[in-house]
């Protein structure tokens, strides 16, 4: 009897520790993994496949997760693209839509059709990466403008003293490009087509998250975000 219970006692221990059918104890599912999935399902949900590169949102979406201040739109835009596509996308998070799609235009020293150099000096006229919040707006030379705040310190924190806002420009768009074979360049702003850019602004102002990506430089490696 003695015997009969402890074997009892041990196949109880046994199937508690190990469920039936798998012979090893539940997998530990870690918060990465979440964040992971919740990316993946998102990208198809909003059927981004053929809009936006996965890398490019997936890098945005990491850092909407940690800056995000309940603010539900996303803005990418992907200078890994040349300038005669439409590369900067104006998202909603919450409500799962894309917005807007738009050409935008890079600094002049950051090259012809692709943007492959990047600063966060004054002078340089250089577009910058990583992320940033936008701010007010205000009329300016360039007409209707937004301000922006560089979160990245070392790669976009110049922002402000560089005047490197979001406004409309005449060389941008579509008869630029078909007869340059290119948009025109700012002096380092993301710059819009001027009928885009007022919409544009006033459905990104006031705090919402911009990120800014390219595949050509070692921006992933320098920023803490992603």
């Amino acid at each position: 009897m003695r015997t009969l219970i402890i074997s009892l006692f041990f196949l109880i221990f046994w199937n508690l520790s190990f469920p039936i059918g798998g012979g090893y104890p539940p997998r530990e599912i870690s918060i990465a993994a979440f964040t992971v999935d919740a990316c993946d399902l998102l990208y198809e949900e909003m059927e981004l496949n053929e809009l936006i590169q996965y890398d490019a949102f997936k890098a945005a979406f990491t850092g909407y997760k940690k800056l995000n201040n309940n603010n539900s739109i996303l803005t990418v835009i992907d200078f890994s693209l040349p300038s005669t596509e439409k590369r900067m996308y104006v998202l909603d998070i919450a409500r799962k839509e894309v917005l807007y799609v738009s050409y935008v235009a890079h600094g002049q020293k950051s090259g012809d059709n692709y943007a492959t150099s990047f600063s966060n000096r004054n002078g340089s006229h250089q577009s910058s990466l990583g992320f940033y919040r936008t701010d007010g707006t205000y009329q300016g030379g360039n007409g209707y403008s937004l301000l922006l705040d560089g979160l990245e310190k070392g790669i976009n924190d110049e922002a402000r003293s560089r005047a490197i806002v979001i406004h409309g420009a005449d060389y941008c768009s579509e008869q630029v490009i078909r007869s340059a074979g290119r948009l025109g360049r700012s002096h380092g702003c993301p710059a819009l087509p001027r009928e885009l850019a007022k919409p544009i602004i006033d459905t990104i102002k006031g705090g919402s998250l911009l990120f800014i990506y390219s595949d050509r430089t070692n921006y992933l490696a320098m920023t803490e975000i992603v």
